[in-house]
């Protein structure tokens, strides 16, 4: 069966322990229509970079599924019609990568950032710094 992940976000103004029944809702679709789930992260309640239904924050989960597409659509219709889900994401994977999610990591496990190149020296702004309206 196709391997998927799915990311949710849920109204702010949900209980943890609702948003937590949500996931187990929407896995139990998943099941009855011949799916499985793999794993899910609850990560929380965060602010988004946009406001979604006038809501700044909003409660996301993270799922990891290996269901036929079926399932997947039966769950996510039922998602998209459900008042408390603001917004889902489910992405097609080749294969699901074990433990956590970056999310749920620690700044200090999910390594350095990597190089960032030469970047020259950033307080020198040549004629960009100098630039002022003639009259």
């Amino acid at each position: 069966m196709p391997l998927y992940e799915h990311v949710m976000i849920m109204r702010q103004d949900l209980s943890n322990t609702q948003a937590e029944a949500l996931i187990e809702h929407f896995s139990t679709i998943l099941t009855d229509n011949g799916g499985t789930l793999v794993d899910h992260e609850y990560w929380g309640i965060k602010t988004m970079a946009y406001k979604i239904n006038k809501n700044r924050k909003g409660h996301y989960a993270f799922l990891r599924t290996d269901a036929p597409a079926s399932a997947v659509q039966e769950m996510e219709r039922l998602m998209r019609l459900h008042d408390d889900v603001m917004r889902v994401l489910t992405i097609k994977v080749e294969e699901h990568v074990e433990g956590p999610s970056v999310q749920m990591q620690k700044r200090d496990e999910r390594g350095d950032r990597g190089d960032r190149g030469d970047r020259g020296d950033r307080g020198d702004r040549g004629d960009r710094g100098d630039r002022r309206r003639a009259s």
